[in-house]
């Protein structure tokens, strides 16, 4: 039986990040040096194929620090912690490694920089993310005022509106947090924003690399989990290139019939979802169609993020 012919274009830049990649590094390394069981504070990366390979390997995930027993390491995730969060460990005298990423950590110390500066800060972020609780948790509460849509940007009412900064999540919207940021550059002439923007390079690459396939294919899967904040901003990104797009966190969770009518498609991972997943997806996909696959390029990665130094001295 022949098999019917599918296009199918894969972004790139997709899939890890460095953060991802650094995180993932020290809970393996961690088990390595001091033994299993390693706990970590909360999912290391959304997602669930590398929560689960790690737990094989000697992780325990745990939501707080009190699950955690007197004598073994802890590691806090990728997204970042309150400052509550380590002052808790050291206050158990706790063995603890920060796998937060770099450049979250930007953020932290950006909102640390405008508050001894005296500004108040607007951050833009979606409530209840990790990351967005660990950035609010730099500072006392009060501090730190979220803005989650243009309508809040619209409407959020300041005490000083001379002595404003804003900040950003690092995994938005990069258009989005274009259209919000704009609104209170409008409402408050004097708002201070990052000297480099929040949204990370792998937020924006993959956003970019869909939007370079999106408008050639009539579906796009995005292989990530339904937690994972740049996973969904995928789907967003390509639904708004007028593809229909569909989450995916691995090849069972497809539905054929998403693909009546569909001659090509494209695919791409979210910063959390390893090659793996974008492997086995193909190899679905080749089991029912003849593939001609093009790979899409919009730019080449190339950064890496240091160790901390109680896993490699």
């Amino acid at each position: 039986m022949t098999l019917p012919s599918l296009s199918v274009l894969v972004a790139n830049p997709r899939g890890f990040c460095a953060g991802v990649d650094r995180a993932i590094k020290i809970v393996e390394l961690a088990i390595e040096r001091f033994g299993a069981p390693v706990y970590v504070r909360h999912e290391i990366v959304h997602n669930r194929f590398v929560v689960e390979t790690l737990q094989a390997k000697g992780a325990v995930f745990v939501d707080e620090l009190d699950e955690v027993p007197e004598g073994v390491p802890v590691i806090f995730s990728a997204h970042g912690v309150p400052k509550s969060v380590p002052a808790e460990a050291e206050r158990r005298r706790m063995l603890y490694v920060d796998a937060t990423c770099p450049l979250v950590s930007k953020v932290h110390r950006e909102a640390e920089r405008h508050s001894a500066q005296g500004r108040h800060i607007l951050m833009i972020g979606h409530a209840g993310h990790p990351e967005v609780i660990g950035t609010m948790g730099q500072l006392e509460e009060g501090a730190i005022s979220l803005i989650e849509t243009a309508e809040d940007a619209r409407t959020i009412e300041v005490q000083n509106p001379e002595n404003l900064a804003y900040i950003t999540q690092t995994t938005l919207s990069v258009d989005d947090t274009a259209e919000i940021v704009s609104i209170l550059q409008e409402r408050f002439p004097a708002l201070e924003g990052p000297k480099k923007e929040d949204i990370c390079y792998a937020t924006t690459n993959r956003q970019d690399a869909v939007k370079a396939i999106a408008d050639r294919a009539q579906l796009v899967l995005v292989i990530g989990a339904p937690n994972s904040s740049n996973s969904l901003r995928l789907v967003e990104v390509a639904e708004r290139c007028g593809a229909r797009a569909r989450l995916v966190q691995r090849a069972g969770d497809i539905d054929w019939s998403w693909f009546e009518g569909v001659a090509c498609v494209g695919i791409t991972a979210g910063a959390s979802a390893p090659e793996v997943l974008v492997e086995e997806v193909i190899g679905a996909l080749g089991t029912r169609f003849t593939l001609a696959i093009e790979h899409v390029t919009t730019t080449t990665e190339d950064i890496e993020f240091k160790l901390p130094r109680a896993l490699t001295a």
